[in-house]
């Protein structure tokens, strides 16, 4: 490695905080509550989020549960149980933000655990980790270390509030007793917002000390929206104490007896104990790691990538079924719906790096092929039609204020190239036969019965939301006859390969289809586009991820006219990820590095560098725009593409100036290492 990647110790300053450019870690120093964006640890099925109080977080997100409450009358995430709210007293004083000093906090993305540390006067060193455990989908962990700089007196309360929208809540607590184990467990349940599931959270306190030297655990229920339980601890002067609190939630969409089985998950960490737990989560975080992505030259790029890759992670899991939110795990912005974000900008990344936690992404489209069969039936329409914003039925989920829901319909497309992309990638033929070639075959007949013949003898698909969104209730849209040319192409030659009769009308239509341009040859957006502001990439798009425009003066032609259409304000954090992505292939490192640099930096918030969906946004963690990101690196700078014959790095792609080396590690199934100068 050279020196300019080792610089770990270097400090930057930005809005009045502080980061270490350390590869693995990102360190707040300045912790101030009107301008901190929390940070989520995750595990691809829960999501904590950090808040700037002292053994505090904001938010508990729960993924594969929706209930119908909040934006727009539609289903939303279901904002989760606390069962890591921890109170600590010392000498009878509690602690906060007005009698600590010295309070830091630092994500550290190798090892997926957010640790707070600060000092009690001169009482004590506090030190404190939140995880949400790779290895228990439903279970989190607090680790606290307390060092008394005197003796003291130790106070500990971990406390159940019911959220608001909650119904019926029911407070239990249970202890278990056996000659090796002495189990306290702090329990509570509810009704969701309809009264339609339940959702159940159970805690539990994590000794160092045999069953029989453990503190006596109390009990209080203070009033009927919360209860607490408690132990005190005398420790002598210097004496490093550890304990931790392990929490387990879950709903009735994931188990059918949500407060039964929330306690027979904290019985069992509790009994797993707390070196075990962390033993086991820190060696499958370092198998996801196997996978990464090294650059030499730009410490302050190396860290923020892997932010990107770090989220991308920690939102997806390995055999759920469930696919991503454009917020992830950090929120419940949009809902916690899935819409494109999901397929266009997220999926390719994870093929590169993780292919089985891509093929979660992808389960969850199969699996509501159904839904989407019933979709194109209520709309007039043959086959499959995807919705915009879908959920847990597959159905629509848009509110009805957005046309967005009726009329962008280009994601029956990007779904589709989402699932040949996966074939292509893992050449796995018995899937494609199984799963693949069903999904293309209903999407492609989907677009036979969408698609209109013209006086001109062309095909033309009418009255959509192109992906420009901006543009609404437009004709023969680029990037939407774009996608449905390209799952037109991936159903004839899924076919193919599959010794399947070939449909001729796939390649009739694809043929035929649409695609306007400007008199000087430049691509149109759609029929009436005069040359206005866009919301988004959109025929740009055909040059990548589509591939149908592949000559470099027609893909720099169409460059040089939209990126002067995106404004600097107000829009989505994916488009300038591929002009980037372009013009590294077109071999222009200094546009790539700018546009780079244009796709995230000015969406950063403090403290942890989270990206917002926009330029001085306020709702992170935008993984959407990560995803745009990590293809820019990959499929930009790296020269990577997914082929007919699997991922292979060509010889397009330059680097930034600034950068000496970019190391893509563990790509793909075979788990493959390239690297270029």
């Amino acid at each position: 490695m050279r020196k300019s990647s080792l610089i770990a110790g270097v400090i930057i300053c930005l809005a009045g905080h502080l980061y270490a450019q350390d590869p693995w870690k990102i360190t707040a120093t300045t912790i101030q509550s009107d301008s901190y964006y929390g940070v989520t640890v995750a595990n691809g099925m829960l999501g904590i989020v950090s808040a700037p109080e002292p053994l505090k977080t904001s938010t508990v997100v729960l993924a594969g549960s929706w209930d119908q409450y909040g934006r727009g009358r539609v289903s939303n995430f279901m904002n989760g149980f606390n069962m890591l709210n921890v109170s600590m007293a010392i000498d009878g004083k509690t602690i906060n933000r007005t009698n600590i000093s010295g309070f830091t906090q630092t994500l550290d993305m190798k090892e997926a655990k957010l640790t707070s540390s600060f000092l009690f006067g001169e009482k004590a060193e506090v030190t404190y980790s939140y995880l949400a455990l790779r290895q228990l989908p439903y279970g989190a962990m607090l680790v606290v270390d307390v060092v008394p700089r005197e003796e003291l007196n130790l106070t500990v309360s971990n406390n159940h509030e019911i959220p608001d929208a909650f119904r019926q809540g029911q407070m239990f607590y249970n202890e278990i007793w056996r000659k090796h184990a002495a189990i306290k467990l702090l329990t509570t349940v509810a009704d969701s917002p309809t009264g339609k599931k339940k959702i159940g959270a159970s805690s539990t306190f994590l000794f160092p000390e045999k069953s029989n030297e453990q503190p006596q655990v109390v009990h209080n229920t203070p009033n009927s929206n919360s209860h607490y339980m408690r132990f005190n601890k005398v420790l002598r002067k210097g004496e490093h104490y550890r304990f931790c609190v392990l929490g387990a939630t879950l709903t009735s969409d994931h188990h059918p007896d949500p407060m039964n089985e929330v306690e027979r998950l904290a019985i069992f960490a509790n009994l797993e104990g707390c070196e075990r737990l962390l033993a086991r989560h820190q060696a499958l975080w370092s198998d996801l790691w196997q996978s990464d992505i090294e650059i030499e030259g730009d410490a302050q790029a190396q860290q923020d990538v892997h932010s990107m890759i770090y989220h991308l992670y920690s939102f997806v899991r390995e055999g759920s079924a469930l696919s991503v939110s454009p917020m992830g795990l950090s929120g419940l912005g949009y809902n916690g719906h899935v819409f494109w974000d999901a397929d266009t900008w997220m999926l390719p990344a994870l093929l590169m790096l993780k292919p089985e936690l891509a093929k979660s992404l992808i389960d969850y489209r199969y699996n509501r092929l159904e839904a989407a069969r019933q979709n194109a039936f209520e709309h007039g329409y043959k086959g499959a039609m995807y919705p915009w914003e879908s959920a847990e039925s597959g159905f629509e989920e848009t509110p009805v204020w957005a046309l967005t829901g009726t009329f962008e319909h280009h994601i029956t497309g990007c779904v589709a190239l989402a699932a040949w992309n996966y074939y292509r990638a893992t050449q796995d033929l018995d899937w494609l036969r199984r799963c693949g070639y069903p999904l293309l075959k209903e999407t492609a007949t989907f677009w036979l019965s969408r698609v209109e013949k013209g006086d001109d003898q062309r095909y033309h698909i009418r009255n959509v939301v192109a992906a420009d969104e901006w543009a609404e209730n437009v004709d023969d849209n680029a990037f939407t006859n774009g996608v449905a040319i390209a799952n037109f192409r991936a159903v004839a030659q899924a076919e193919r390969l599959l010794k399947q009769p070939v449909n001729p009308r796939w390649k009739e239509v694809a043929d035929g289809l649409t695609i306007l341009t400007f008199p000087d040859g430049t691509t149109k957006e759609h029929a009436t586009y005069g040359g206005e502001p866009i919301k988004q990439a959109d025929v740009n798009l055909l040059a990548y991820p589509l591939g149908l425009i592949t000559k470099p003066e027609q893909i720099r032609k169409d460059l040089h006219y939209y990126e002067t259409r995106v404004p600097e304000k107000g829009t989505p954090a994916m488009t300038q990820a591929i002009f980037a992505l372009l013009y590294a292939r077109l071999g222009e490192a200094e546009k790539a590095a700018h546009f780079f640099q244009d796709a995230y930096q000015p969406n950063l918030n403090p403290p942890f560098r989270v990206i917002a969906e926009t330029k001085g946004g306020q709702n992170p963690y935008f993984v959407t725009g990560a995803g745009g990101v990590l293809q820019t690196v990959l499929m930009g700078f790296g020269g990577l593409s997914i082929t007919d014959k699997g991922i292979v790095q060509e010889a397009s792609g330059v680097l930034p100036p600034t950068w000496k080396r970019l190391t893509l590690k563990g790509i793909g199934i075979n788990r493959t290492t390239y690297s270029r100068k």
